[in-house]
């Protein structure tokens, strides 16, 4: 069994904070910023699955946990939105149910709702990046993601931290995390 190994690592300090990476429009676009990893604290990739780092707190190890669930799913546009377990998970369904895994939502939220959830700005451990078109998420220095993928789309784990739907995105981050 391989490791993936994490592609993408920035040290707290050594990334741009969100403020010096919005756009004269506002928002963060994929390629301009990206989310720092809290060193020791990156997930690891094993055949698709994303394995939690030792030192991440038990809410971001429910939340891995929770993804790891629907890695597999298809994409189906409004997925998770009507029902927690679905057939299949758009880009928001997929964030808002790995989100639920640690009790951060109650009820999904579309990408708009997640556009004001939560803190603003880059969070330690994840960071979740919205428009009104798209969301994705960064979780332990890993994209939680529903584009990306040449097999095709669904919510999938990736190395890359950054996204490849462009756009301006507003970036988010639960409290404690």
């Amino acid at each position: 069994m391989a490791l993936t190994a994490l592609v993408f690592l920035l040290y707290p300090g050594g990334a741009a904070s969100a403020a010096a990476c919005e756009g004269p429009t506002g928002g963060l676009t994929p390629t301009d910023c990206a989310p720092p990893v809290v060193p020791g604290a990156k997930a690891q990739l094993v055949e698709g699955v994303a394995v939690a780092p030792a030192s991440a707190p038990a809410g971001v190890k429910k939340v891995i946990d929770a993804a790891n669930r629907i890695r597999t799913k298809p994409y189906v546009w409004g997925g998770g939105h009507g029902r927690w377990w679905d057939r299949g998970y758009d880009c928001s369904g997929a964030v808002s149910y790995a989100l639920r895994g640690a009790g951060l939502l109650p009820t999904p939220l579309d990408s708009t709702g997640l556009m004001s959830w939560g803190e603003p700005e880059i969070g330690k451990w994840i960071s979740v990046y919205a428009n009104a078109g798209h969301t994705y998420a960064v979780i332990a220095g890993l994209r939680w993601d529903t584009a990306g993928s040449v097999r095709g789309t669904g919510p999938r784990w990736y190395a890359s931290a950054k996204s490849v739907v462009p756009g301006k995105f507003v970036v988010r981050h639960p409290t404690d995390y």
